[in-house]
């Protein structure tokens, strides 16, 4: 199932499928370590549009609601 990083569940795994943005938004999470095919876990969202916190490698990431709505993830529900 292919949703975007803000439906996801704490605790939640997936798998980077698309990044829908442009230049900017690609330059800026790839020096994050967000990349196609990474593996990610949700650790945390906040209520009402807050900061999405999510697990890349050895490093937890907190994205903004807008970046993280561009961000698709595949994961197995």
């Amino acid at each position: 199932m292919l949703i975007d990083l803000t439906q996801m569940r704490p605790g939640e795994t997936g798998v980077i499928k698309e990044i829908q943005g442009g230049q900017g938004l690609m330059i800026r999470v790839r020096s994050m370590g967000i990349r196609y095919g990474k593996k990610i876990t949700k650790v945390s969202s906040h209520f009402w549009r807050g900061p999405q916190t999510i697990d890349v490698g050895n490093m937890q990431i907190a994205l903004g609601f807008g970046m993280a709505k561009r961000i698709l993830v595949e994961v197995e529900r």
